[in-house]
């Protein structure tokens, strides 16, 4: 299973935003094409990934691959999924999620709740990482990465004290979604030796 969780830090909490305005609403639009690269392949989906939205370190808004429907690409249907989801939080009872839709779970949880329940290897994707080649692809990866802003303080000591890597995909600054193809691409060709 692959696994990426990514930071909002100014994502809604609330469903009360615009599809048709979501750069305006904390960078969702951003965390939407994050989930869209996370599943979506050509003509299909990836079912063995899970991709958690943390927003605010409040909630955690958690898309499953196995169980996922409806998500096309584009990041209005998956801003929609997020949207379906705040409004089911209230369904959220303390550790319990719950699941407004196929394959799409919110939460009562920060960053540190969501890797608690996250099995696999903690990698950290950041500018400041070792080069990715540099590092042998863990089996089952738990990727977390931040939207359009750097990690805050306490997000950044966690993942100090408990990342197994901290790594960068390539020489460019990249967006957060395009980080999340790289990753995929990153895993898809470990030991591939001819196109």
């Amino acid at each position: 299973m692959r696994r990426f969780a990514v930071c909002g830090h100014e994502a809604p909490l609330d469903p009360d935003f615009s599809l048709d305005a979501l750069t305006g609403a904390g960078r969702l639009d951003l965390l939407a094409r994050c989930v869209t690269a996370g599943f979506l392949l050509s003509h299909g989906i990836r079912e063995e990934v899970e991709v958690s939205l943390v927003l605010q370190d409040e909630l955690t808004v958690r898309f499953d691959g196995r169980e996922l429907k409806q998500l096309h690409p584009d990041e209005r249907s998956a801003a929609a999924l997020v949207k379906t989801a705040l409004e089911g939080k209230r369904g959220a009872i303390g550790a319990m999620e719950a699941n407004p839709s196929p394959g799409v779970y919110v939460g009562k949880r920060g960053l540190a709740e969501t890797l608690n329940r996250a099995d696999g290897t903690l990698v950290e994707l950041h500018e400041d990482g070792d080069p990715a080649v540099n590092v042998t692809p863990p089996e089952d990866p738990v990727f977390v990465l931040s939207d359009h802003r750097d990690f805050a303080d306490e997000e950044a000591d966690l993942l100090a004290e408990r990342a197994d890597h901290r790594i960068r995909v390539g020489p460019e600054r990249l967006h957060a979604d395009h980080t999340v193809t790289v990753a995929h691409n990153w895993l898809d060709t470990v030991g591939y030796t001819t196109y």
